[in-house]
Parts: structure tokens; C-alpha cells; sequence
């Protein structure tokens, strides 16, 4: 996928996966509603799209709020082979997953990978913005004396090691910042100075200057960031969330912020979403929250199309599909 001027690219598009049971090649349904965008995409990998019926093998569902339609389709089609997610994340759709984890089809593929350039790019917008204190600037009314930090040689720790966080530590790279990795592994990130475990994240909490939240929304992630880990931290560092709501305890958050336990934080995403009027985040002169907004429909749609045409592609040959999704794991 070539760079057209303002687009990003799918970086994961070349990172294919043999799956155990290939799906057979057959009539593609775009759900709920076929969308001409994506409906071109799937013609332009081979496919041939048609209204959902017995004959249906392949399905693009396209919403992120209709996750109960989705499961009552493929309960009365059980000739569907494949199905495509439209986002990165795929929370949303974790109690079909879990339904179908234990059964060879259908094949899931989502999304991730495709949206790290947009995302990884907005993380960075909010980490300068913290650094340079533009919360407490833009909400000041008068004219303020010189504050900001730096982000040059800063520690920022990454809590994920997707596609997102690779993006992450290639833009950080220009401003000599010392990346730590948090994962499930303790298998080296390309770029990070150290790598290590979930179990480890309160040893590496305490020397971070900033930490970006890119992970996976499970159940064994909701609620990483609490009150325990808001005391470990500098009281100078910001904390920039960009992967899902549910990883960060959003009242400890506004607790912290309240005190002082940490300098700042920007929220592309919360705890509940959308976030209520009238929230206490949205008053609190050191935070900054973005409407989960990353990326926008204007930036994916052309990265989904991309990643249907491919996966289309994939169906029809031998190669294999990007964005395979382990229904098991729920990501």
C-alpha cells in the first residue's frame, strides 16, 4: 500500500498467517450494510459479494455496536467460514469469540496492525501536549509563566507489544527517548531498551517518565493502571491511554491527578465511553481527553479497505490472512 499524501499505511499488511483450517472461497455478505467502500475492496481482492442466504461463506461486518446481530447470523448460517472485524480491538465481540473458540470455524480476522501509524501518531500529539503542560495553558485565560519538559532522552514505558507500540517506539526514536516494553513475554521489542512481563510492571512504574497504555482490552488486562500503580509513579509523569478504557481504573486515575500523583494524563479513550457530562476528568486542568479519536473514519476507512481486499485475496489463494484473530485469547 503505497503513502498518498496525508494517508498512513498498513504496516501489518505483510505479516500473513497460515491458518490450521483455511475457509472455503464463496459468496461475501458486507454487514450490516454494505458500504460501496468496502464492497469495492472485497471486489478488488477477487470476491463476489451478495446478500446474506444459505450460500454465504464469507462475511465484512462493519459494526462495532451490533455484536448480538453477528451472533444470531452465523447461529443460523453455519456456512460461514471467515469473518472480518472492522477494528483493531475486538472486546466488543469477546463473548462470540469465547462461543467460538473451540470450533474450527469461522475464521477471524480484525483489523489490527492496520491502524498503528494513526494511533501511534496520536499518542505521540499527547505526549508532547503533557509535556509541554498545554492542559493547564489552554484553560488558563491569562498569560503564564515559561513551563514544559522536554520529551529528548525522557523513559517512557509502553504496557503492549502490538503493532501500535512497534509504531510508538520508531516516532519516539528520533527524540532519543529510552523505551521500556511491557508484555506477556519477556521476548526483546525491536527498539526497546528492556523488555519485561506484566508481573514486572511495578518494578519498571517507578522510573518512568511517561507511559503509554497499547494494549489488548482482556480479562486479565481491565484495570491494570489502579491506585497501586498511580503511587509508584513519578509525580512528574503523564500517562498517555490510547488502547482501551477498561485497562485504567478511571477513579484512582482522577484521584491521582487530584493529588498530584502523577503530573498528567491524556485519554483517548475511557472508563465508562462516552465519557458523561459532567465527568470530573473533563475539569481537571491536567488532563486532556481526545473522544476516542485516534483514528479517525477518514484515516481507517482506506486501511480497512486495504486489509478486506488483502484478506479477500487470501481466501481465494493459498497466501495467508492478515489480522488473524485467536478467538480464545480474545485478541
Amino acid at each position: 500500500m503505497t503513502r498518498g499524501t496525508g494517508q498512513h499505511r498498513d504496516l501489518a499488511a505483510d505479516h500473513r498467517i497460515q491458518p490450521v483450517n483455511r475457509p472455503t472461497a464463496g459468496p461475501i455478505a458486507v454487514l450490516p450494510r454494505p458500504n460501496p467502500v468496502f464492497v469495492d475492496a472485497v471486489l478488488a481482492g477477487g470476491g463476489t459479494v451478495q446478500p446474506l442466504s444459505d450460500a454465504t461463506t464469507g462475511v465484512v461486518w462493519l459494526s462495532e455496536k451490533q455484536s448480538d446481530d453477528l451472533a444470531a447470523i452465523l447461529d443460523a448460517h453455519d456456512g460461514i467460514q471467515w469473518v472480518q472485524l472492522p477494528w483493531a480491538g475486538v472486546d466488543a465481540f469477546a463473548d462470540i469469540l469465547a462461543r467460538f473458540a473451540d470450533r474450527p470455524y469461522p475464521l477471524w480476522t480484525s483489523a489490527k496492525g492496520a491502524y498503528s501509524e494513526p494511533v501511534a501518531e496520536h499518542a505521540l500529539a499527547l505526549t508532547l501536549a503533557l509535556l509541554r503542560q498545554f492542559p493547564q495553558k489552554v484553560r488558563a485565560g491569562r498569560w503564564l509563566d515559561k513551563l514544559g519538559t522536554s520529551i529528548y532522552g525522557l523513559n517512557v514505558t509502553i504496557v503492549g507489544a502490538g503493532g501500535i507500540a512497534a509504531e510508538i517506539i520508531r516516532l519516539f526514536a528520533m527524540f532519543d527517548a529510552v523505551i521500556t516494553v511491557v508484555r506477556r513475554s519477556t521476548e526483546p521489542m525491536p527498539g526497546a531498551s528492556l523488555t519485561v512481563t506484566a508481573s514486572d510492571l511495578h518494578t519498571v512504574l517507578p522510573t518512568a517518565d511517561v507511559v503509554i497504555i497499547a494494549a489488548a482490552s482482556t480479562g486479565e488486562t481491565s484495570r491494570l493502571l489502579g491506585e497501586a500503580e498511580f503511587r509508584l509513579m513519578k509525580e512528574s509523569a503523564v500517562l498517555v491511554n490510547i488502547a482501551r478504557g477498561a485497562l485504567v481504573d478511571t477513579d484512582a486515575l482522577v484521584d491521582a491527578l487530584r493529588s498530584g500523583s502523577i503530573a498528567g494524563a491524556g485519554l483517548d479513550v475511557t472508563d465508562p465511553e462516552p465519557l458523561p457530562d459532567g465527568h470530573p476528568l473533563w475539569s481537571e486542568p491536567s488532563c486532556i481527553i481526545t473522544s476516542h479519536s485516534a483514528d479517525t473514519p477518514e484515516m481507517t476507512a482506506p486501511l480497512l479497505a486495504n486489509r478486506i481486499r488483502l484478506n479477500v485475496e487470501a481466501l481465494h489463494s493459498t497466501t495467508g490472512f492478515v489480522g488473524v484473530v485467536d478467538p480464545a485469547a480474545g485478541y
